[in-house]
């Protein structure tokens, strides 16, 4: 698997999915990407395309033609194409197929490009329009990161800091209150319904922060209008932070897809980039 590695961080990157598998510190070998232990989540940090979160019925329409996804889409089970590769940068590409026309009736081209920042790593997305007609879909970010980052600490003595004012509005749950407006304490029952999920988002960048020993990651998210944060509420040791443009159907109805929340669309020849990045800090 390709490795891009610094004075200060090693990244490892796996094709199928175009995932992370490791993300560790030189300075302390800290591992701070989830291991995707089977037991609570077996995935790392994986794509979500073409859409992101749950489908009603698991289906959508295009006009009188319904088809099915899974949750978060295909992207994260298939196997990407190196296009370009170096010690501080790769790029994954995915184009469409009879496999992906038969489940998404749009013709693409989604590259994924992991660059080094020092601390940290930028990974950009870039969906291309290759048919001739309009295409829809959403795209999002899922890593998971271990939390606590050492075994001498609890989830619990971890917490969630926004640089702005947020409010969460999760589906199904009151509106959560955080501290001071933007803390989040971590508790594994903060997730017993599901994800939390951050609309309209004011803030560029969340710190997951371990108030035990001060260690912390830096999660940049500019522009993306929506975030989830998860994990397994049955004492699951890791965390995801979810930068998406995209969210899940909130009814049970199926809908056209032109019609789905948060959805985006691309005219013929057209692209759509965003990026988001991981920074560490011991």
């Amino acid at each position: 698997m390709p490795v891009l590695e610094n004075e200060f961080i090693s990244v490892v990157l796996e094709a199928k999915g175009a995932e992370i598998q490791n993300l560790v510190s030189k300075q302390d070998q800290t591992e701070y990407i989830w291991q995707g232990d089977l037991k609570y989540w077996p995935w790392h940090a994986p794509i979500c395309f073409p859409i992101v979160g749950k489908l009603a019925n698991d289906k959508y329409y295009v006009r009188n033609n319904s088809y099915s996804l899974p949750i978060h889409g295909f992207a994260r089970d298939m196997e990407f194409t190196e296009i370009e590769v170096s010690n501080s940068q790769i790029m994954y590409c995915l184009d469409y197929d009879k496999t992906t026309l038969a489940r998404f009736p749009f013709k693409f081209k989604l590259v994924i490009k992991y660059s080094l920042l020092g601390n940290g790593v930028d990974i950009q997305y870039i969906v291309k329009n290759t048919d001739d007609k309009q295409i829809y879909f959403s795209l999002g970010a899922h890593p998971g990161f271990n939390c606590p980052f050492s075994s001498e600490e609890m989830f619990s003595d971890y917490e969630l800091i926004f640089d702005k004012i947020e409010h969460c509005l999760a589906e199904d749950l009151e509106e959560l209150r955080l501290q001071n407006g933007n803390t989040l304490k971590l508790e594994h029952k903060l997730f017993q319904k599901g994800a939390l999920v951050f609309e309209n988002l004011q803030s560029q960048f969340v710190i997951l922060k371990s108030r035990k020993t001060g260690k912390s990651i830096t999660v940049r998210f500019e522009n993306f209008p929506y975030l989830g944060i998860w994990t397994k509420a049955d004492e699951a040791p890791f965390i995801c932070i979810e930068p998406w443009f995209g969210i899940a159907d909130r009814s049970e109805e199926s809908k056209q897809i032109s019609q789905k929340e948060g959805i985006l669309s691309l005219q013929p020849c057209q692209e759509f980039k965003c990026a988001y990045q991981i920074l560490i800090a011991n």
